[in-house]
């Protein structure tokens, strides 16, 4: 089980705009456990939308999703002027 994570460091004023339209879009996507996390300790302004894949395919058949779910991708119009720059992690349940 891999848990991905895509961090974002949202601009001043506007994480709890982000993570609504994230939290949103997540309703509308086949994500496994999507989770919408604010960091209370690291980066200001910093959100995280996590999610659970079985394996490396099926994280591929997430961004293949993401490409082609119409409605995801209209909940997510607009969300990159909200961030100014976020990374991807993928981790490793053990």
């Amino acid at each position: 089980m891999l848990v991905v994570r895509n961090c974002f460091v949202a601009k001043p004023g506007n994480a709890s705009k982000l993570a609504a339209q994230l939290k949103e879009a997540a309703a509308l996507s086949k994500l496994r456990k999507p989770r919408v996390l604010t960091d209370f300790t690291g980066d200001f302004n910093r959100v995280i939308l996590e999610h659970e894949v079985e394996n490396v395919g099926e994280f591929d058949a997430a961004l293949k999703d993401y490409a082609t779910n119409a409605a995801f991708r209209d909940k997510l119009k607009g969300y990159a002027d909200l961030y100014t720059t976020g990374t991807r992690e993928i981790l490793q349940l053990l």
